[in-house]
């Protein structure tokens, strides 16, 4: 059997070069990685992982926290799912999915908790592991999200250009950072273009957005694009508006958020704020992994001691598509 020894023999570098190509990959060079990857092949060499995260006192396993209602989500969360994954899998790490109910069954290296409200951070400060949020939030955790403050503005500021000359935004009913962002991102761009703004909130459910749209109809002049928080409750106003036999887009436009799936399935595609979520997902357990490799010493918080916390926002593209007047610009 090949041993650690005899690939560092046949890939012409150290021992130490070899452990950290399997243990700590993106601290070494994508050519002394191949190097090794090939003498790895070429011997039939395994690595032990098991066996090394017993004497490291590690386990290898990776918890994904989810804390809403999946039905409300998906398939934004399978998305999410996949990017988590992917990096994991290439850094020989297990993930579980669970609830908060199970969170605490069997041990893991570190946490990825995603839906956390205000309500929720009392439980997650018990958490005796890294974490990260999918979310951005103001209790000074570690996060990734999109930047949800311009994703509103680039679908206000679209609404604009097309000519619309009513603009409301349809939100989710929730007293959260990421909903604050949205509403922040249209309200700004209404005021700079001195437009009057008017939001309306909902649970995050199609049905909800679609029964507004029919019991208030007379109320909704021609020439009006609604700004949605989420891809589902733009569909709710889609499918009110057809209800209603109103014209889409040259009378009413409507424009989502996501990206993830629904705003293809709908008759017509909706124009959306597209969110990378794979990608997120990806970084979100690639800065997980950081901060379980850092080892530092825990606060009261259970966050690794730093200066400063990392948040990173990536940037959302306006996808046009058949519920804006200029969809064919894209």
């Amino acid at each position: 059997m090949a041993t650690l020894n005899d690939v560092a023999k046949l890939a012409n570098v150290s021992k130490m070069t070899v452990s950290r190509v399997i243990n700590h990959p993106e601290q070494v060079t994508d050519e002394l990685k191949q190097l090794v990857f090939k003498a790895m092949k070429e011997l039939n060499y395994q690595p032990n992982f098991a066996a090394k995260a017993l004497a490291a006192n590690t386990t290898r396993i990776i918890k994904l926290i989810i804390l809403e209602k999946v039905d409300t989500v998906e398939p934004y969360y399978a998305t999410l799912l996949m990017g988590v994954a992917q990096f994991l899998n290439g850094h020989q790490y297990a993930l579980q999915v669970v609830t908060q109910k199970n969170a605490g069954i069997g041990d893991c290296d570190g946490y990825i908790i995603t839906g956390a409200r205000q309500s929720d951070f009392e439980w997650i400060q018990e958490l005796n592991r890294p974490t990260i949020l999918f979310g951005e939030n103001r209790h000074n955790y570690d996060f990734v999200d999109s930047d949800n403050k311009y994703g509103t503005f680039l679908a206000t500021s679209a609404a604009i250009t097309d000519g619309y000359e009513h603009i409301i935004y349809f939100g989710i009913e929730l007293k959260e950072s990421f909903e604050y962002s949205r509403e922040r991102g249209y309200m700004g761009t209404m005021q700079k273009a001195g437009r009057d703004p008017q939001i309306v909130r909902f649970g995050n459910h199609s049905s909800e957005s679609q029964n507004y749209i029919q019991e208030h109809w007379q109320e909704f002049e021609k020439n009006t694009c609604f700004v949605c928080s989420s891809d589902r409750l733009a569909i709710g106003v889609e499918r009110g508006i057809q209800h209603m036999n109103g014209n889409i887009p040259e009378d009413f436009g409507i424009i989502g958020f996501d990206g993830v799936f629904l705003d293809q399935i709908a008759e017509p595609k909706l124009t959306t704020v597209k969110q990378p979520v794979m990608d997120m997902g990806s970084k979100s357990a690639e800065l997980l992994l950081q901060k379980i490799n850092w080892g530092l010493p825990l606060t009261e918080d259970h966050q690794p001691t730093r200066t400063h916390r990392m948040e990173i926002a990536f940037s959302p593209e306006l996808i046009r598509r058949q519920t804006t007047r200029n969809y064919h610009l894209t």
